[in-house]
């Protein structure tokens, strides 16, 4: 296929596309899908009509139609964000509950110490506890 007939096989595609008439692709305003409309490859469009592939995005953005692939990733990017938010407030929540208890082992600590000078000066006693109801 000639340099030319490339051009007016792609503009056609891009044209049919636009419209919402495909005849060969899916009819996604993809560069995918516009060298499957103009029977082309895609390095065609990315590689040799650079410019074709541009002026089709081009229009896709004038006509503020979304793709279907960006639709996706916006959509996957908010699932993201929102899993992100809940994963920060959780490790508020358990950042929280290891300082409690950090507070709690402090606090024990000391009073271990505290009983462990009182033994060793022997005015420590030692009382078991009831066991507790069943």
């Amino acid at each position: 296929m000639s340099y030319d007939n490339e051009r007016k096989d792609i503009r056609a595609a891009m044209d049919r596309l636009l419209a919402g008439t495909p005849l060969r692709s899916d009819g996604a305003l993809t560069v995918l899908a516009l060298a499957a409309e103009a029977d082309v490859k895609r390095h065609v469009l990315t590689h040799r009509h650079t410019d074709l592939k541009d002026e089709f995005y081009a229009k896709v953005r004038a006509r503020g139609h979304v793709p279907d692939s960006e639709r996706k990733l916006r959509a996957e990017l908010r699932e993201a964000r929102e899993r992100l938010a809940t994963a920060a407030q959780e490790i508020k929540r358990l950042q929280g509950e290891v300082d409690m208890f950090a507070r709690a082992v402090n606090v024990l600590e000391v009073e271990n110490a505290q009983f462990r000078s009182q033994q060793d000066r022997g005015r420590a006693s030692v009382v078991a506890l009831p066991p507790p109801p069943r």
